[in-house]
């Protein structure tokens, strides 16, 4: 029987078996209310008043990733990823959100959205390890719905593999997608990588001229740049990769590796390039090996946070 106590508690008072009912039993009494909080969610610039933007990444178990290290299920279990999410949003220095619309739903139901910058995923099609992996379709939000969901923009994949079909139908995807999202005044963030297939497995190349050549593919996407950003890996030679481009870009977390304070390290020299404005990282700190959370998000907020950007009035 579902206990009514858990209403009256807050998101983060909640146990990982206690948000997977009240998120249950809200969707399936009353679905409804997906639309409303997501419709009455107030919102905020992308930008906070020193130029940055930092979100917690949660659109993995869409294109049937739960890896985190080691462990193959990781990400397998709803609640728990919630509650880590819960937890995230929940720290100082975090902006929001970039997440798949059942995981947005999830929280706007819990109530940790507000205020908070919040960008879809969209294409999430091609799914990992699958044959058709390349094919990123757009099985997620469209430019539609995350103008009707309240939301800030959209993210989007884009893997440029030119030995394989899959990614001139990607590329064509997405710069429609890019000028759907400008015609709202939203954000379109696309996520390039140059990648190939190595004995049947898609492998993302992280070396400089790839991803240059990349970013300058990602850049001209659409018939209007005027609200495109990037999110980025860092590679070697960031420096030259920025180069290549105007677009405001966000780096990409990925794994922290043995030594997160290598990691950190790279952050925090790639933010002193004018062009990045801030992170968007989900596994590594949402399952950090030591397991402290909290910490680990504090510490990426702390490199957005210090990223060298003098102070300035909030922008959309």
């Amino acid at each position: 029987m579902f206990d009514p106590e858990i209403l009256q508690k807050s998101a983060a008072e909640l146990s990982a078996k206690e948000i997977v009912a009240r998120v249950s039993h809200t969707r399936a009494v009353n679905p409804g209310a997906i639309l409303d909080a997501l419709a009455s969610r107030a919102r905020r610039p992308l930008l906070g008043e020193k130029g940055s933007l930092f979100l917690v990444a949660a659109d993995h178990p869409a294109r049937g990733v739960s890896r985190v290290g080691e462990d193959a299920m990781a990400m397998a279990d709803r609640g728990e990823l919630l509650r880590r999410l819960v937890l995230s949003l929940e720290r100082p220095g975090v902006d929001g959100l970039l997440g798949s619309p059942d995981i947005v739903e999830d929280l706007v139901l819990l109530g940790s959205l507000g205020g908070k910058v919040v960008v879809g995923s969209m294409n999430r099609g091609g799914l990992s390890g699958a044959s058709f992996e390349l094919d990123d379709r757009f099985t997620g939000y469209t430019a539609k719905s995350i103008a009707g969901s309240n939301l800030g923009g959209g993210k989007m994949l884009l893997r440029i593999a030119d030995g394989e079909p899959e990614t001139v139908r990607t590329i064509e995807a997405c710069a429609r997608a890019v000028g759907e999202l400008a015609e709202r005044g939203l954000m379109a963030m696309v996520e390039p990588f140059a990648s190939r297939r190595e004995d049947g497995l898609v492998k993302n190349i992280y070396e400089p001229e790839p991803m240059i050549r990349a970013v300058g593919i990602s850049s001209a996407l659409g018939e209007t740049s005027a609200h495109t950003w990037l999110k980025l890996p860092v590679v070697g030679d960031m420096e030259r990769v920025m180069a290549a481009t105007t677009l405001p870009t966000l780096l990409l977390g990925g794994d922290l590796g043995p030594d997160a304070e290598e990691t950190f390290s790279g952050w925090r020299k790639t933010m002193e390039i004018p062009q990045v404005r801030g992170l968007v990282a989900g596994r590594s700190l949402l399952y950090p090996r030591d397991g402290d959370v909290a910490s680990a998000v504090d510490a990426a907020a702390a490199i957005v946070a210090n990223r060298p950007e003098p102070a300035r009035k909030a922008t959309r």
